[in-house]
């Protein structure tokens, strides 16, 4: 049995993520890059690249771990770029998207020979946090002006819209689309390809792929583009549990129970957004507070129910663990990073990496 804690990426459920990704593919003609933002694990590269047509980043390293071990295309985006970046980027990139025109202008001579594109802010977006939401007042994520967009048309080839943000409402997306239309068709219908970015729960249960496959399939087919989803979460979701181990219990009005984990080092979009985590749901009479191993006071994964009294040694699994995890997992407190372990198709389970005190050590000076 392997030490917690561990990430747990489970092959066969990844795959019936990606067999709705290739299914949208083949139906609608959209072409899918994997966001790097929120996944990285390249150790599962190997299946995701057979069904998805390459990979999207949000800075030089992501454009870098794109090229060297996912096939395919790979896209740069970055909110801005430094000078003494640009020519790597370039370099590791078939797609560069400039998230401004300043941004553009500044590196127009060094990208000529480059299929470069623009990322355009709709001003609507599906995001309830405000400190994700793209569309938000005084947004600094694209450009939103059609009248200026209008004044490079000409250099570039396509457009990058991100509005999406854990939407898995079709009707929302359908609508959002359509305002999208409204206000910079005119500007689309002179580009070869569009992304409509990430956050667009189409992997999840009872969603409307069908309808979703024909709406892609409409928008492309009128404006004669190539049209790019960026799964990220959409991608992996359901796939990843993190294995933890009981490390102590006690009461304090509540009954609580202390992991070798902690949502501050490891699942740090739990604290970011005041979420809970997830585990498979019980009705059980024990309740429990879950909490980190950390100082911070806060380190809570949240309160759920079990069919027994936990005790020292118990092993809990927190599910839906991959997304925007193991890329903002951290040294903090020195807890050490959970490993990651492979769950392959035919069942075995790989260690594909542990971390240790060299690790932590190296991670400053």
């Amino acid at each position: 049995m392997l030490q917690t804690p561990y990430y747990l990426i489970d092959k066969a459920k990844l795959l019936k993520n990606l067999e709705k990704i290739a299914y949208v593919r083949e139906h609608s003609g959209a072409k899918s890059l994997l966001a790097l933002k929120c996944f990285a694990t390249w150790s599962v590269f190997d299946l995701m690249q057979e069904y998805m047509d390459g990979t999207t980043s949000s800075s030089l390293y992501e454009v870098r771990l794109g090229k060297e071990k996912f096939a395919g295309e790979t896209h740069a985006y970055s909110v801005a770029y430094a000078d003494n970046e640009i020519e790597e980027v370039l370099a590791h990139s078939d797609k560069i998207i400039f998230n401004t025109i300043g941004q553009f202008e500044r590196f127009k001579e060094a990208s000529k020979d480059k299929t470069r594109g623009l990322r355009v802010n709709p001003q609507v977006s599906t995001s309830e946090f405000i400190i994700a939401d793209p569309a938000r007042p005084f947004s600094r994520l694209g450009e939103w002006d059609p009248e200026r967009i209008a004044s490079v048309i000409d250099e570039i080839s396509g457009f990058m819209f991100h509005n999406n943000c854990e939407n898995n409402n079709f009707d929302r997306f359908d609508e959002m689309l359509t305002l999208i239309e409204e206000r910079f068709g005119h500007l689309i219908e002179k580009m070869q390809w569009i992304s409509l970015g990430g956050g667009i729960h189409f992997t999840g249960d009872d969603y409307p792929i069908d309808k979703f496959c024909a709406r892609l399939k409409a928008f492309s087919d009128k404006y004669g583009v190539q049209v790019y989803l960026e799964p990220g979460e959409a991608s992996i979701t359901k796939s990843t549990t993190l294995e933890v181990t009981v490390l102590d219990t006690l009461y304090n009005g509540k009954n609580l129970a202390i992991v070798d984990s902690s949502i501050e080092a490891h699942m740090l979009d739990l604290l970011i957004y005041r979420e809970n985590a997830r585990m498979t749901p019980c009705d059980g009479e024990h309740e429990y507070m879950i909490c980190g191993k950390s100082c911070l006071a806060g380190d809570i994964f949240g309160e759920f129910n079990f069919n027994h009294e936990l005790k020292v040694g118990d092993r809990i699994s927190i599910e839906d663990a991959a997304g925007y995890t193991m890329v903002k997992k951290n040294w903090f407190n020195g807890v050490k990073m959970p490993s990651i372990a492979v769950k392959q198709l035919d069942g075995t389970i790989e260690l594909v990496r542990e971390f240790d005190y060299d690790d932590f050590m190296h991670n400053l000076s």
